[in-house]
């Protein structure tokens, strides 16, 4: 997979401020860190319900 370099980084940084205007991205940022945080929770519940059921069944 081909990785991102600086100069593709900062041309998505600009068409980003194009796009969404500079006072929107922050709360763009907080909602996709908000939204990441509370994946990472509910799977975690998953993995641990997975294992719970695991030491159960021995």
């Amino acid at each position: 997979m081909p990785t991102i370099g600086p100069g593709s980084f900062i041309l998505i940084v600009i068409l980003a401020i194009l796009i969404f205007g500079p006072k929107k991205l922050p709360e763009l940022g907080r909602a996709a860190g908000n939204t990441l945080r509370e994946f990472k929770n509910a799977t975690k519940g998953l993995a641990d319900d997975d294992n719970d059921k695991k030491k159960e069944d021995q």
